[in-house]
């Protein structure tokens, strides 16, 4: 940290001076940040006497103004020029925050603040923008997990628990509901939400209030991407720096093996995720009929909810009956746009970034070439064996899952569409399993070939590092390479000209092993604590949890109090992977500086 005011002519009293300055500062920013979110989280979560909300309203606006203060000291001190992004933003953030406070005291006079007002909407602004700041102080403290000395993999799951009951305190607010709740159905909600699942106990569109619904829509969000990478990429962008313990911390959640490129990486990803839920929430306005809304406020938000929701492979929806409410089922353009989300969010982050260095090496070439600074030089392996993989193992899937989807289905909940209706549903049908949760059409009326396909797509999944859970397309395509392999005589596994390697391969038979004893295991608690349930509902139940899909056949509001909870626990494994627990739970052993004689395990 540079300090750049000069208080006293002795530099070493200075310096000292200043650090005690920040230090205080630091410490004003973020208590007052805390106590405005707790207060703005009051208003909003409950209903409050006018007497108290007079009271709590003085202290919010006297909260702002030491916000915006500490921030405006901390350029005043620190920074040496007010022309990078950062500090114009947090001088911009300091002078809204003030202004506001004087408005909300009415020191500047009615005209002005009613202009301030409606120009802020009505203080709907400012109480997102407590949300950012208070997100952005919880980033920067995430900056310091490091120093807890956990394991990356602990870390990761601790995130989502704590983002889980964060989650459910929320949604048990009396203002985030309709009516009131139950605890674990708050728990179950917000759990499938972080977890990005989709199967709700509640209906999302009648229990849950516009608050509750945003509360939810902010948790798959979150989880969609994972808290770390979140805050990682905020942190770092108003604390300004990372130290080296942050790279080699955050390297392990985004797959960067340069430390140097973690910050563009983060960039990259959280650039795409945006780009894309804004294209798709534009497309999915576009086709939706305006008439089936109260106004353009209740379009907007829909847009935006399920561009989110397919892109986090979610699967919540506002719709009480989902895509196949009436009035939206046929709307068939929008059905694509969401099946164009789900594939872009579950193909996994590193393909996209893989993909985006090969398309910048062949446009900078490109036009390099047709300048004539130089020749086009073909560059090799820009595009990874994972990237290879992954695309064609999702292909095949996608292809398989539409062509079975479309013959078994013909005489069951295709009948009587159109002919692109049914080219669309079909589409759709084989893109929702892959961890997305969306349905179409009325679940029950699947017939039993569709189910069962469903089952193994669902158990599959979407791929890594993406938002999606499951086995991953990876862990497939190589369990079935390994397959090949052995049968044909091969001593090794390989595929485009590359050779995998063998730590690979245990991996992928660990997690393909450890996939199947949860769902069985889950499945068998399940029949325990609710006997009278179908067989098969139950094993679909628990395969849509462990590979976060939310697809139901219609008995999750049905479970009994041990049900939910060990669903809520397999859509956690679920989504932070199996593999991932074992890590973070059994200790690893030092370098084994032995080896026993090695002999035959018969094997049929």
């Amino acid at each position: 940290m540079k300090l750049k005011l000069k208080i006293f002519s002795n530099p070493d009293r200075n310096i000292l001076f200043l650090k005690k300055v920040i230090r205080v500062q630091e410490k004003v920013v973020q208590i007052n940040t805390i106590l405005a979110f707790g207060i703005l989280l009051f208003h909003l979560g409950y209903s409050i006497d006018p007497q108290d909300q007079v009271a709590t309203s003085s202290l919010f606006s006297l909260s702002l103004i030491l916000i915006g203060l500490g921030y405006f000291v901390r350029v005043l001190v620190v920074e040496k020029s007010i022309f990078s992004a950062r500090v114009m933003l947090e001088l911009l953030l300091s002078l809204v925050l003030i202004v506001t406070a004087l408005v909300r005291w009415n020191v500047l006079g009615y005209e002005i603040s009613q202009l301030i007002l409606e120009f802020t909407a009505s203080y709907h602004l400012i109480n997102g923008l407590v949300i950012v700041l208070f997100f952005i102080e919880l980033s920067k403290f995430s900056l310091t997990i490091n120093e807890l000395k956990l394991s990356p993999s602990l870390v990761f799951i601790l995130s989502f628990v704590v983002l889980i009951l964060v989650g459910a305190g929320l949604l048990s607010l009396p203002e985030a509901t309709t009516h009131d709740i139950g605890f674990i159905d708050a728990l179950f909600t917000s759990t499938s939400a972080v977890c990005v699942t989709g199967l709700i106990v509640l209906d999302t569109a009648k229990d849950f209030t516009f608050f509750g619904q945003v509360v939810i829509m902010i948790l798959f969000q979150i989880g969609g991407l994972g808290i770390m990478v979140f805050t990682s990429f905020f942190g770092f962008f108003f604390k300004g720096s990372y130290s080296i313990e942050n790279r080699l911390f955050i390297r392990d959640y985004i797959n960067e093996n340069n430390v140097n490129e973690i910050y563009t990486t983060l960039f990259k990803i959280i650039s795409f995720t945006v780009l894309v839920e804004g294209l798709c929430a534009f497309m999915i306005y576009h086709f939706t009929d305006p008439a089936a809304f109260s106004g353009s406020g209740d379009h907007v938000f829909f847009s935006l909810f399920h561009a989110i929701s397919g892109f986090c492979n979610a699967g919540f929806s506002t719709l009480s009956n989902g895509l196949y409410q009436e009035g939206f089922r046929e709307s068939y353009n929008m059905h694509l746009v969401i099946a164009f989300a789900i594939v872009l969010g579950g193909i996994g982050f590193p393909v996209v970034l893989n993909y985006y260095s090969y398309l910048k090496h062949v446009m900078v070439g490109s036009m390099k070439s047709v300048l004539g600074i130089e020749k086009y030089r073909h560059t090799s392996r820009i595009s990874s064996v994972n990237t290879r993989l992954v695309v064609y193992t999702t292909a095949i899937l996608l292809g398989v899952g539409m062509v079975v989807y479309a013959i078994s289905e013909q005489d069951a909940t295709l009948k009587g569409l159109s002919t692109y209706g049914k080219f669309v549903t079909s589409v759709f049908g084989a893109v929702t399993p892959r961890t997305a949760g969306f349905n179409t059409v009325d679940m029950r009326e699947l017939t039993v070939p569709t189910v069962l396909i469903y089952l193994f797509l669902m158990w599959v999944g979407a791929s890594p590092g993406s938002t999606g859970g499951g086995l991953k397309t990876s862990t497939f395509a190589v369990a079935m390479l390994n397959t090949f392999s052995i049968a044909s005589g091969k001593t090794r596994v390989e595929v485009f000209r590359r050779q995998i390697s063998n730590e690979t391969l245990k991996k992928a038979f660990a997690v393909i092993s450890l996939s199947v004893l949860v769902m069985g295991f889950g499945v068998f608690l399940l029949m325990i604590f609710d006997p009278e349930l179908a067989l098969m509902d139950v094993a679909f139940e628990v395969f849509s949890a462990f590979s976060t899909v939310g697809l139901s056949l219609g008995i999750t509001s049905q479970l009994s109090t041990g049900s939910k909870l060990v669903l809520m626990a397999i859509m956690l494994i679920g989504r932070v992977g199996t593999l991932t627990i074992l890590i973070a739970v059994v200790r690893k052993i030092g370098e084994q500086r032995y080896k026993y004689p090695e002999e035959t395990v018969f094997i049929t």
